[in-house]
């Protein structure tokens, strides 16, 4: 856990590695395209772009439930079938780096790697098998990268902000406040608190979330998670109307989108909406209700998210307790965006 104030921008230039050859000052080609990979707890995720006017085009993407840190809360390594899956997620990846030749591309990998015995180990594994060089960074880099990719999607507004992500092995939380007209916000605090959707599933047991008791064990997982953030709400300044609330992760995607009662998900609907804070939290408590079977049966959970989705509405409540606000802003952007326009940014694109 680990917390840092701060009243500069936020750096343009990302820390880590280039993983091609070219010399940092050349620029690419006008329509060379770029490519971000974020490797996370739950999820490897691809995204590949060629910079417009005030942008960029995504020219293809890719996404896998990996599960890479199946295990990890109670071994404290990464099981050896988890990485399997992920060097396959990323063998992918590397085959559409390969075939859009991208010209410039920067690899992530966070809580999962941060936190593995063997984490080196499966970073030299997949250069070795897929020619994919992965950057552990850390939180603060996590979270820096999180608010570049989605804080345009704030509601307008002066004063602060908090932008959080939920992610698998961790939940990542900043607060921001602007900076100035078409600049990136200010990074004023963040906080990165070791609960994610995998390993506060692992906490609790599966057994207890899908038990009798199960409602009860809800408010334990709530309870946990809050304790966690109990130092970032020390570190907020008093509470004022028109807060303004961001989430980016599949946690408030998926939400959002049962909210709207979705047949299937559709980013065009779900990515910069607002829903009012009492309609995510009533969404919240009845997934918590519900069994497996139930949950399984709303067509934006289904069966692979099942059984991870309660412990993300238990942080996301945590986190609405911490500061509540009318609405809550849905992005189903992030690190992949942040990267993007980071390593755009470095090559003189404006953005």
């Amino acid at each position: 856990m680990a917390s840092v104030s701060a009243s500069a921008p936020m750096p343009g230039r990302p820390a880590g590695h280039r993983t091609n050859s070219r010399s940092p000052a050349a620029n690419p080609p006008p329509q060379q395209p770029y490519a971000a990979i974020d490797l996370g707890t739950n999820n490897c995720r691809l995204l590949i772009a060629r910079p417009t006017s005030g942008g960029f085009t995504v020219v293809d993407a890719f996404s896998r439930i990996v599960r890479l840190g199946e295990g990890l809360a109670t071994s404290g390594r990464l099981t050896q079938e988890a990485m399997d899956r992920a060097v396959e997620a990323l063998s992918v990846c590397a085959d559409k780096l390969r075939r859009r030749r991208v010209g410039l591309a920067r690899s992530v990998a966070t809580e999962a790697c941060r936190r593995a015995a063997n984490g080196r180990d499966f970073i030299e594994r997949v250069r070795e098998e897929t020619g994919i060089a992965l950057e552990i960074i850390p939180p603060q880099e996590e979270a820096r990268l999180a608010v570049l990719g989605c804080h345009k999607l704030l509601e307008p507004g002066d004063g602060p902000a908090i932008i959080f992500d939920i992610g698998g092995g961790s939940t990542e939380l900043v607060l921001v406040e602007p900076g100035g007209a078409d600049a990136n916000p200010r990074i004023k605090a963040w906080w990165s608190a070791p609960w994610g959707v995998v390993s506060l599933t692992e906490s609790e047991g599966r057994v207890a979330i899908e038990g009798p008791d199960r409602v009860v064990a809800y408010a334990r997982m709530k309870a946990r998670a809050a304790r966690a953030f109990d130092n970032f709400a020390q570190l907020l300044p008093d509470r004022t109307p028109n807060i303004r609330l961001l989430g980016t992760s599949g946690t408030v995607t998926t939400l959002a989108s049962v909210h709207l009662a979705l047949p299937s998900y559709d980013r065009r609907a779900v990515d910069g909406l607002h829903v009012p804070i009492e309609a995510m939290r009533d969404i919240s408590t009845r997934i918590a209700e519900m069994d497996f079977d139930g949950r399984s049966a709303l067509p934006c959970i289904g069966s692979e998210r099942a059984d991870l989705v309660v412990a993300g509405c238990a942080i996301l409540e945590a986190i609405l307790d911490i500061w509540p606000a009318a609405h809550l802003g849905i992005a189903d952007r992030g690190i992949r965006e942040g990267i993007l326009r980071s390593l755009m940014a470095r090559d003189g694109h404006v953005l």
